[in-house]
């Protein structure tokens, strides 16, 4: 009998610790199968800070560093500097890549470090609660912002891959989602595209992943997949602002 679907081997085979309908899941899977489809699960180091993924090690099969908070893109440079020929990729939510590390995300994509990220934006902190996050949206309700996000006092949600995407050491920087098939198909496709840069030593890669956060939106699972349609794709388009792949073929 023909097997049509499996978990990837690269995807240990434990229960999960996510709320139910949070995306995280979905987005290590995909990471899975491109190490899978790619054959490099032993020739690959990931890195989980702090936040919803700081247990992101327990799920994969590949080895795993677990980094101080906003710290994972100088852990991933390190790794990636002693040990050249690895695949090296972080894990980040966007209080981790896009607050308390922003610096190391800058800094990593300036100098054009041989490495991947994995960006995976919920616009508000979960573990902590649900306090308003850098990207969270105007207007958006959290724990901090119980009448919404006013820029007049919080300024605006920070967009990462548009602003990394004018650095000279970035070699792909794209948004993605993850709420639909068709969304999951084209995730997967540019996360195996950054590690392709990688392999061909092309420069940083980020992918922001577009996900959601039930619990602390307060929604079912099911309306938080549809507010990614209508609420954060409007302020965060899916696109890839720099590929440098696709520039060199114009």
């Amino acid at each position: 009998m023909a097997v049509v679907f499996e978990r990837p081997r690269a995807l240990a085979d434990i229960p999960t610790h996510y709320c139910p309908g949070c995306t995280h899941g979905i987005i290590h899977r995909i990471i899975a199968e491109v190490i899978d489809e790619m054959g490099i699960e032993g020739d690959t180091i990931g890195i989980a800070p702090v936040g919803c993924a700081v247990m992101a090690y327990d799920y994969f099969n590949c080895d795993m560093i677990e980094a101080a908070h906003g710290r994972a893109p100088a852990t991933a440079t390190g790794v990636k500097r002693a040990l050249p020929d690895k695949f090296v990729f972080t894990y980040q939510g966007d209080g981790d890549c896009a607050a308390i590390g922003t610096a190391e995300t800058v800094h990593a994509a300036t100098r054009g470090e041989n490495i991947t990220v994995v960006f995976v934006n919920n616009a508000i902190y979960g573990m902590t609660g649900g306090q308003m996050a850098p990207t969270s949206l105007p207007g958006q309700v959290t724990q901090t912002t119980p009448y919404g996000r006013d820029v007049k006092t919080a300024g605006f949600p920070i967009r990462m891959v548009e602003m990394l995407a004018a650095l000279d050491g970035v070699a792909l920087s794209q948004r993605v989602a993850v709420n639909s098939v068709p969304h999951i198909k084209e995730a997967k496709k540019a996360i195996r595209k950054a590690f392709e840069n990688q392999r061909d030593k092309l420069g940083f890669s980020i992918i922001e992943v577009l996900s959601s956060c039930p619990t602390n939106w307060g929604v079912s699972p099911a309306e938080a997949l549809h507010r990614i349609d209508t609420d954060m794709i409007p302020y965060y388009p899916l696109k890839a602002y720099k590929d440098i792949r696709e520039e060199g073929e114009k």
